[in-house]
């Protein structure tokens, strides 16, 4: 049987949107979660699990991090790691190079950490009051929480839990920073791809060279052996060329098996889920550009501050946004071609997934939906 975009499409939506299982093995099949800060209505990487976690609840990562074998850090992207993996990347070494004077003030506050078991930032500003300095967005950050994700970024320290969402730092052990200490330089970046295939296949190969690029910021140190890395990466996965592009995969799987089964549920999926992330697939497979539009000025928006794409059997049909407003779920939603799927089942379908929403956010009933009406998206429109 020759391989098409809809055999891809669905191994694509199949493969990751697996059969909900416990945190631990969920993360474990996902390798890499991916973190983002903003609720809307629920952080990214709560949106994520609670697709492939049964029972999952926002925050549940958060509370149980403690005593799962993951590390907050730096893989393609910010997010929660396996520890093994994060052991790969380290010791990690930035090309930015410290000052003497970043060096000292680095050593002290390490001290300052290790004799006090964990550190809140809070904490650390009042007894090194290093003063603030200008972030990334032009605001105004303490030059102390500067120092301790530089420092979580190199190594040193590693996130020991979170207190309401704030970055709770540890001394990194010895047991942590010595995890794959045999493996070749090439065996530790091979591993490490090999996470982001699983996670993300099928891939484009324009998405493989960008994943492989984002991967760098991971391990800086080995930047110079991103293209030989690619070049064994691209030889090692099974491959095909379906119009004209050239997709990859593990090869312990096939596009074509019959195991990849699509069912009837409607979901509303984080603009960070495996199945949305690639925004260059994304666009292959449902032939519309979905954007990200969270710091986009309000007036430009056509989607909204962050819309949630809608998944129906293997279609992505449109987007929805939605919020807590008085402990109440408020949404609107808009569709590709104007107007909801007339199909009762997906009526059915969303109804039962804004009330595994509620039960996700800890909400009841009464419930406001807002029905917006949006335009088609056109080709104009695309990437």
């Amino acid at each position: 049987m020759a391989l098409t975009l809809s055999h891809l499409r669905r191994f694509a939506i199949a493969r990751t949107l697996f059969k909900p299982t416990t945190l631990k093995r969920a993360i474990e099949k996902l390798g890499f979660v991916q973190a983002d800060p903003i609720r809307a209505p629920a952080r990214a990487q709560d949106l994520t699990l609670r697709h492939r976690v049964l029972g999952y609840r926002a925050g549940d990562l958060e509370r149980r991090y403690p005593r799962l074998p993951v590390e907050e850090d730096f893989f393609v992207n910010y997010g929660y790691v396996l520890r093994h993996h994060q052991g790969l990347m380290h010791p990690r070494t930035p090309r930015a190079a410290w000052s003497e004077a970043r060096e000292a003030q680095a050593r002290e506050l390490l001290e300052f950490v290790r004799a006090r078991k964990t550190a809140h930032p809070r904490a650390v500003d009042r007894h090194f009051a290093h003063g603030k300095i200008t972030n990334w967005f032009g605001g105004s950050t303490n030059a102390t929480t500067r120092l301790l994700d530089e420092m979580h970024y190199r190594g040193l320290l590693r996130v020991a839990r979170r207190d309401s969402g704030t970055r709770v730092y540890a001394v990194r052990g010895a047991a942590l920073a010595v995890a794959a200490q045999t493996a070749t330089v090439d065996e530790r970046i091979d591993a490490l791809v090999d996470v982001i295939v699983r996670k993300y296949a099928p891939l484009p190969s324009r998405s493989f060279g960008q994943l492989m690029s984002l991967l760098c910021h991971g391990v800086p140190q080995w930047a110079a052996h991103r293209s030989t890395a690619l070049k064994r990466a691209l030889g090692r996965f099974a491959h095909a060329r379906v119009e004209g592009i050239d997709w990859y995969w593990p090869d312990s799987e096939s596009p074509l098996s019959r195991r990849w089964r699509i069912d009837d549920e409607v979901r509303l999926l984080t603009p960070f889920d495996p199945v949305v992330w690639d925004r260059r697939r994304f666009e292959l497979f449902w032939g519309w550009a979905y954007r990200f539009e969270a710091y986009t000025p309000a007036p430009k928006r056509k989607l909204g501050y962050y819309a949630l794409p809608i998944l129906w059997r293997d279609q992505v049909i449109g987007w929805g946004n939605l919020s807590v407003v008085n402990g109440r779920l408020v949404c609107s939603f808009g569709y590709v071609g104007g107007q909801a799927p007339r199909d009762p089942k997906y009526r059915r379908g969303l109804e039962a997934e804004l009330e595994r929403m509620g039960e996700f956010l800890g909400l009841g009933y009464p419930r406001q939906v807002l029905n917006r009406p949006v335009s088609r998206c056109t080709k104009s429109e695309r990437l």
